[in-house]
């Protein structure tokens, strides 16, 4: 028995002690994992391109093979995040590895565009992951280091440009090759690739992960976990992500065919491009959390959402003239080259990957009970914006004959979520008492002064 007086008991002090070392093994383990099946899940926006040459496909048709991958990414992210509060997320990675494995094996044994089509959305299983990884990770660090927490594990998005990185080398180099006696070199050889590098990722995050998990939802019934579903800001959350990650997740799918039709680069040059969208749109995550721990999550989304509305409208505008009039008519040409194209997705990237920590730096801060469920939404929505947006840039595109209307688009989402976010904002520093205006980033203390 213990006084009080004494030192703590060995088994408390060891346990307290262990903690962040278990908490540092969970977020790194789970980072390298979501890693990995973020790149098998984005993986057909580098294969897409050979894939489309192999079997004759229309942009279109390209472009809802990648949708497909999104759209199974997205549909379980919500079942996904209750099942890690309820089941740990060590069990929860653990099968997503292995099934995304099979998947990705699979991939490389297709022969028409419809088997692709399926296949492609099975291994696009994948995405689910993140809002499992948020739920666990979670579960495992405290409120006042959960930005930056989550921000690390979000910054696995970079696996976006794994592909884009070794895709083009790997395909060219076994282009025409055959090895035992089975696996056909080219693109099929990247989904082998992946398969055996998640099957050997399952074996060490199941080994090297506490045994004993976090289970938060473990004992809640299904109803309480999906009432704060109800709630009208978990819906706005999900709008902005939709912006800051489903844009993200399409234009990374959609820029290397952009570079290639665009501005006649090669699959390897665009690849590296569109890799200089990608790092900073996932790299900076963790700096996007730190911001939000410091600085209030909603500080850090109105900087994001007025960078994303100055880059995405200058990439909106068609090549053309400008006229200026007054004393005088002037045309000016207007063309934004290669250069300043990539320097204004560069920007973009840099505010998408800030704003995503953000917008998940609220969910903990309102949900603090509801990570999982409420995560899982606000992922799933944001996904399934990742999945519309690739066949509508098409479309766009083909309605306007401007492929700059791909940035339109994008433009018009971001003025949505900014006006809503703004109108919110507004409305609530009018019906509370002027003092509370520099203190609405903390919703929980709110509460506990109006009681």
């Amino acid at each position: 028995m213990s006084t009080g007086l004494g030192p703590a008991p060995v088994a408390a002090v060891n346990e307290r002690v262990a903690e962040p070392n278990e908490a540092r093994r969970v977020l790194l383990l789970s980072t390298v994992a979501f890693t990995l099946m973020f790149a098998a899940w984005l993986m057909f926006g580098v294969l897409g391109i050979p894939i489309q040459q192999e079997f004759g496909l229309t942009d279109v048709q390209l472009s809802w093979l990648s949708a497909v991958a999104i759209l199974n990414g997205s549909l379980w992210r919500l079942p996904a995040g209750i099942a890690a509060d309820r089941l740990g997320g060590r069990v929860v990675f653990t099968a997503m590895l292995v099934t995304t494995a099979v998947f990705a094996l699979l991939v490389s044994l297709a022969g028409s565009y419809g088997m692709l089509l399926l296949l492609a959305f099975l291994v696009g299983f994948a995405g689910n992951s993140f809002s499992a990884g948020i739920a666990w990770n979670s579960a495992w660090y405290p409120r006042e280091r959960q930005g930056f927490a989550l921000g690390v594990f979000g910054a696995g998005n970079v696996g976006a440009s794994v592909t884009k990185f070794i895709g083009p080398a790997l395909i060219a180099a076994t282009a025409g090759s055959t090895y035992f006696g089975v696996v056909q070199g080219g693109w099929r050889v990247v989904p082998v690739l992946y398969a055996l590098l998640l099957l050997v990722v399952a074996v060490l995050l199941w080994t090297l992960t506490p045994r004993r998990d976090r289970t938060p939802g473990r004992g809640r019934t299904l109803r309480q976990e999906l009432f704060p579903l109800r709630r009208q800001r978990v819906w706005r959350f999900s709008l902005y992500y939709v912006a800051v990650f489903g844009a993200y997740v399409a234009l990374a799918a959609w820029l290397p065919k952009y570079y290639t039709a665009n501005f006649g680069l090669s699959l390897g040059v665009a690849a590296l491009l569109t890799a200089l969208f990608i790092f900073p749109a996932s790299l900076l995550r963790p700096l996007g959390g730190w911001f939000s721990d410091r600085f209030g999550a909603r500080r850090v989304m109105y900087w994001t959402f007025g960078v994303m509305l100055v880059t995405t409208f200058l990439l909106s505008m068609p090549n053309g003239h400008i006229v200026v009039q007054p004393g005088g008519r002037v045309v000016l040409p207007y063309e934004i080259g290669v250069v300043p194209f990539t320097a204004l997705v560069f920007l973009l990237g840099c505010a998408m990957g800030i704003g995503k920590a953000a917008v998940y730096k609220h969910i903990p801060e309102y949900f603090p009970d509801d990570v999982g469920a409420v995560g899982g939404l606000v992922g799933m929505l944001g996904g399934l914006g990742g999945f519309f947006l690739p066949p509508l840039f098409a479309y766009a595109t083909g309605w306007t004959g401007l492929p700059s209307a791909t940035f339109f688009v994008l433009f018009l989402l971001t003025a949505v979520c900014a006006v809503w976010m703004h109108r919110t904002v507004v409305r609530m520093l009018q019906t509370q008492a002027p003092e509370l205006a520099d203190h609405f980033e903390t919703p929980r203390a709110q509460e506990a002064s109006a009681r």
